[in-house]
């Protein structure tokens, strides 16, 4: 057995299976998990009424004093919830489109399907005077039209370019912000304000009746993940190798796609965009395991990592106020994508 490797042998009616497993990515998995919940005890044991790490797991299985219960079952539970769900659909749709790209850059927030569900909203809360569920679908519609977009201009024939999607969606992104801009220019100071503190990404004041959706949408699109990594390693080998394979490959990619955009404008709808953690998520997560492509369980499992200690950063950076989610998520990205920046252009120097 070669190190790094674990073998599994599993005996059946008549015959010998070996199945070979990777162990790294297994053990960082269970770091990340192992992780998670530490942050989560322990976000859920700070604030104004401290609670100790003890009582917070005591609160959670059913027991302790009402008061802590309440604090943790009630007002703090929801919101740490909130960032798991949005962490692991976040990172999850990073590696899917980055693998599907086969790109750094390749990630939705980059590519603009954030910025098209926030338009889709702010037409809605602007121009249509709505709120709730009609904000909700205004953003889900917003995400699917801006992917469509993206994917038909960067259609050509034989098929779609990873390079091509990523520039045009470039664009398509700045051409939103600016679409952003105007909304938020001519609308109505009550409206521009609501609209505002929805853009920054927040997850203040989350309660149970935003878990249930955001659950609800995560138990619908997680599975689509199994064949989704299928597809993906076989259109890593190249779109030659995956037509050989039987693979259907522009309707595999377009279905690729729109996974990616749901999950993304499901977490836009709930909390607002959240930047950065799509792109960050699954890098770190395969610098980590050493494995050749993007692990979508350990980028999921990073994306729920890096969302909790957003959150965590952004209720203690300021005292006595609470930061959106996205003010941190935001500076950390930012600060990660100088970096890879300034990696992509040594390595094209150097080669």
């Amino acid at each position: 057995m070669s190190a790094g490797v674990l073998s599994v042998r599993v005996l059946r009616v008549g015959e010998s299976v070996s199945l070979r497993v990777r162990r790294r990515p297994v053990v960082v998995g269970f770091v990340l998990v192992a992780v998670a919940l530490g942050l989560s005890v322990y976000s859920l044991g700070t604030g104004e009424f401290s609670i100790p790490p003890g009582t917070v797991v005591s609160a959670l299985l059913g027991g302790s004093d009402p008061a802590s219960a309440f604090i943790v079952r009630d007002l703090r539970l929801p919101r740490v919830l909130c960032a798991i769900f949005v962490g692991v659909a976040l990172g999850l749709s990073g590696a899917v489109f980055q693998s599907l790209t086969r790109n750094p850059l390749g990630s939705p927030d980059i590519v603009g399907f954030p910025q098209g569900a926030s338009v889709g909203a702010l037409i809605v809360i602007t121009m249509l005077s709505g709120s709730g569920l009609a904000v909700s679908l205004g953003a889900m519609c917003g995400g699917a039209l801006t992917a469509l977009a993206v994917y038909l201009l960067s259609f050509k024939r034989g098929g779609t370019s990873g390079y091509r999607l990523i520039l045009i969606g470039i664009a398509i992104s700045f051409l939103l912000v600016s679409v952003t801009d105007f909304l938020l220019a001519r609308a109505r100071i009550e409206d521009a304000q609501e609209a505002t503190r929805w853009l920054l990404g927040s997850l203040n004041g989350r309660n149970w009746d935003d878990v249930r959706p955001l659950a609800i949408s995560l138990l619908v699109f997680l599975p689509l993940a199994i064949p989704a990594g299928r597809a993906l390693r076989a259109l890593e080998l190249g779109d030659d190798a995956a037509h050989a394979l039987g693979l259907r490959v522009e309707r595999s990619r377009l279905a690729l796609i729109a996974l990616a955009v749901g999950l993304v404008s499901v977490t836009t709808v709930a909390v607002g965009p959240i930047g950065f953690i799509a792109l960050t998520a699954p890098q770190i997560a395969r610098r980590i395991t050493g494995t050749a492509g993007l692990p979508l369980v350990c980028s999921a499992l990073m994306g729920a990592v890096l969302v909790l200690a957003a959150d965590l950063a952004a209720q203690r950076l300021v005292p006595d106020r609470a930061l959106p989610v996205g003010v941190m998520s935001g500076l950390f990205g930012g600060l990660y994508l100088a970096w890879l920046l300034s990696t992509e252009w040594r390595k094209g120097r150097r080669g």
